[in-house]
């Protein structure tokens, strides 16, 4: 087993991605006193990799990490790309479904897929609402009620302190 020393940032990166990338911009400022050890910088991989080869980096990124963060927005529940039903690879006929390269299958969709390895792995979990309050409603039904869920925005602004506060723990 790894040493868990990481932070994983999860979320829907193209909706998410102003929330997403203020977490990094503190990170990477000089003047903030925000810091994780990111665990994205591990292994990369390809937009064009098959959805189980990105799982398996996801896997491996997440068995490094102390920390699982997860930002919710507007589509995070209801994303499904990573499901093998929307790889080339996946072919499904009258009775029975197959991958091209004879993996098993695994309908979940990335986020859901992290979600899960998270919570099995025990890690520390925080869910961050890119939303001025906690909506329950929007974040993935494995961690709805476990970790810690906080509000990113307060008074229109980033609320730099409670999510500093909450990935640090």
């Amino acid at each position: 087993m790894a040493y868990r020393t990481k932070t994983y940032i999860a979320g829907d990166w193209t909706g998410d991605s102003d929330a997403i990338e203020t977490l990094y911009k503190w990170k990477n400022s000089g003047y903030l006193n925000f810091d994780f050890v990111d665990a994205h910088s591990l292994t990369q991989a390809r937009d064009s990799s098959l959805n189980c080869s990105i799982k398996r980096s996801l896997k491996e990124r997440l068995d490094a990490s102390k920390t699982f963060v997860l930002i919710v927005g507007a589509n995070t529940k209801d994303l499904r790309a990573g499901g093998c039903q929307y790889c080339n690879n996946y072919r499904s006929y009258a009775y029975s479904s197959r991958c091209l390269h004879n993996y098993s299958l695994d309908f979940r969709s990335y986020i859901d897929y992290e979600c899960e390895k998270a919570k099995e792995a025990g890690i520390r979990i925080v869910v961050l609402y890119n939303y001025s309050n906690v909506y329950s409603d929007k974040c993935p039904e494995s961690l709805r009620c476990i970790g810690s869920h906080v509000a990113m925005i307060s008074n229109g602004r980033w609320d730099y302190s409670s999510i500093k506060k909450a990935i640090e723990g």
